[in-house]
């Protein structure tokens, strides 16, 4: 095919994650075109939403022609774009790829997909729920970039995994855009300063925070100050939570626990001390415990270096090699 594209003519380049959303430059083009073509690369759904026909092998340059396609390579579209037509494009909205997770997702889980996706559960789920979340906070910990971004990853996992699990729920079944549905509808709800025009109770980050607790107790029609907490996280950020909640109640802090010779109430006393300071207890103990492990390495590798193998160490050599 040889000349000069038509005035009018373009091609128009489309994400089939979007479905059959077109460019908004696009209006103006299709509306001025005597002929529109599907592209051979675009699927077949998206051509029949669009009401599309397939591109000719030979195009006629003598008249307006559109071309829709997902890539410049197509040859219809090439070929436009080789005789001087413009291309008509936009780039994807941020959460673009949020679509193509959600489609990996739905084919994993899909008839012919993976068998052992496939056979899983939200209580089957649970244990890498749990492991994913504390690589992601090991990542955090280590100012690991790389590790970060791809723990992140594997949280979202979770999240879609779950979701679509619960699609297919007979009593109760929910998507993952009533999930997203949900917690867009629980930020700008508890954001009022932000999304309402203004909220006086709102100055400054301490207290938005007691700003949401507020608006999530009222949300919610919580009795307790402490519903909502979740008990089955680790026992220090349990102490902490409860003492946090507890204290923005008003609770005086000769009530928290701490009194009497019981082992548990003298560790939650010593988890709230370092809350009400503005410290995350849990986060300092985990602190203590990875700077307690490197130690310990270290002890063994200076060991092993001085010839001596760390399981026959008793505690004078444990001694010798502990780092200073």
């Amino acid at each position: 095919m040889t000349g000069s594209a038509a005035m009018g003519s373009a091609v128009v380049l489309v994400d089939e994650r979007l479905g059959a959303v077109l460019p908004a430059a696009a209006l103006a083009v299709l509306r001025a075109a005597d002929d529109v073509y599907a592209g051979n690369d675009l699927p077949l759904d998206l051509a029949k939403a669009l009401s599309l026909s397939p591109a000719p092998a030979e195009l006629t340059f003598d008249r307006a022609v559109v071309v829709i396609a997902t890539e410049p390579t197509e040859p219809s579209a090439a070929a436009l774009l080789a005789a001087g037509a413009p291309v008509v494009a936009t780039a994807p909205p941020a959460g673009t790829e949020l679509l193509s997770a959600v489609a990996v997702m739905d084919r994993l889980r899909s008839p012919g997909g993976c068998p052992w996706d496939a056979e899983q559960t939200h209580e089957s789920l649970r244990q890498y729920l749990v492991e994913e979340t504390f690589e992601l906070l090991e990542a955090i910990e280590d100012g690991d970039r790389a590790a970060l971004r791809e723990e992140l990853g594997d949280v979202l996992l979770q999240v879609l995994f779950h979701a679509r699990v619960a699609a297919e729920d007979a009593v109760d079944p929910f998507t993952v855009d009533e999930v997203a549905g949900d917690l867009v509808g629980k930020l700008v709800g508890r954001h009022p300063h932000v999304f309402a025009g203004g909220d006086p109770a709102v100055r400054d980050a301490v207290s938005q925070q007691h700003r949401w607790e507020e608006l999530k107790q009222a949300e919610k029609q919580r009795q307790s100050s402490v519903d909502g907490v979740a008990f089955g996280q680790p026992a220090v950020s349990l102490a902490a939570k409860l003492t946090s909640r507890a204290t923005r109640a008003g609770l005086p802090l000769d009530l928290l626990p701490g009194k009497g010779n019981d082992d548990g109430d003298a560790l939650f006393a010593l988890a709230a001390a370092i809350k009400l300071t503005g410290v995350d207890p849990e986060g300092e103990l985990r602190a203590a415990g990875r700077r307690f492990a490197g130690d310990l390495r270290t002890a063994e590798r200076n060991a092993r270096d001085a010839g001596v193998d760390p399981l026959t160490m008793d505690a004078d050599a444990w001694r010798r090699f502990w780092p200073r």
